[in-house]
């Protein structure tokens, strides 16, 4: 493998909005393998392509890597590969500086139902920087003609889902779905996922009978309420074009850590900070 394989490897992964990370050797001094400037690319599953050196220290490093995928947060490590009963991961006789950055995807946005809020807030999302997935089960409704540009079209039953879609920390899902039992049906592999929103449209009382049904199928308050329902903002938005806004202003007040309240300032400018 040489680096023209990792850079493709790299593409491909943002591409298919698959989470790396890469480990890049910038200091070697010593009896080494692997010279400054050697790259290994990380996998989430610990698969690797290129190598770093191997051993018991590439197997530090690729624990490192997982670590700086979960944080999404850059590292810098050094190891001495001189005495293994000192801890060492090697033998070599030599000192190595690796620096780990995570290869983070752009996030996914999954809108589920593909009706006029649907298609409103898949274009919105899409003009967000968002890698957009839209699935109906109609046909109609979920193709290129319909609404162009999108990253991948999934035609299938709501609970079927997750057997075609791949969600990670950074997938978003939008419920905008029309009616009860598709809710029902749609939420199961949804609330055990690992994924940092989940929001279904629709009324309180809509919202209150879904709950109803799910503590039936055995799950907790506590699960159920890692849903965002009704979903977005309270902007009294009508038009599903004001809709589609709330919920984007929702995920991305949620993404970024922001409260959601007003950004003006009352007081007098020489108390301003």
């Amino acid at each position: 493998m040489d680096d023209q394989d990792i850079f493709r490897a790299i593409v491909d992964a943002q591409n298919k909005g698959l989470s790396a990370a890469l480990a890049t050797v910038i200091r070697a001094q010593g009896s080494l393998p692997r010279h400054a400037g050697s790259k290994m690319l990380v996998w989430a599953d610990g698969r690797i392509i290129g190598t770093v050196g191997g051993g018991a220290m590439e197997a530090k490093v690729i624990a490192e890597a997982k670590a700086v995928m979960q944080s999404g947060e850059s590292k810098l490590v050094s190891y001495t590969l001189n005495d293994l009963k000192q801890g060492d991961p090697g033998i070599c006789g030599g000192t190595v500086e690796l620096f780990i950055e995570p290869l983070l995807t752009q996030p996914t946005l999954v809108v589920i139902g593909c009706g006029h809020v649907g298609k409103a807030l898949a274009e919105l999302g899409k003009w967000m920087q968002y890698r957009v997935i839209v699935t109906d089960d109609r046909a109609e409704f979920c193709n290129p003609d319909y609404i162009p540009h999108m990253d991948e079209y999934i035609v299938a039953p709501p609970a079927q889902l997750t057997q075609h879609i791949k969600l990670t920390p950074r997938t978003y899902v939008a419920a905008v779905t029309r009616g009860l039992p598709v809710d029902v049906d749609l939420f199961p592999p949804l609330l055990t996922a690992d994924i940092p929103y989940l929001g279904l449209i629709g009324s309180r009382r809509r919202w209150a009978i879904t709950i109803k049904a799910l503590e039936e199928r055995g799950f907790t308050r506590e699960q159920i309420a890692k849903v965002h329902a009704p979903i977005g903002l309270e902007l009294n938005a009508e038009t599903p074009h004001e809709i589609a806004l709330s919920i984007m202003a929702e995920i991305t007040m949620l993404r970024h850590g922001g409260t959601g309240q007003p950004m003006q300032w009352v007081g007098t400018p020489e108390n301003a900070g």
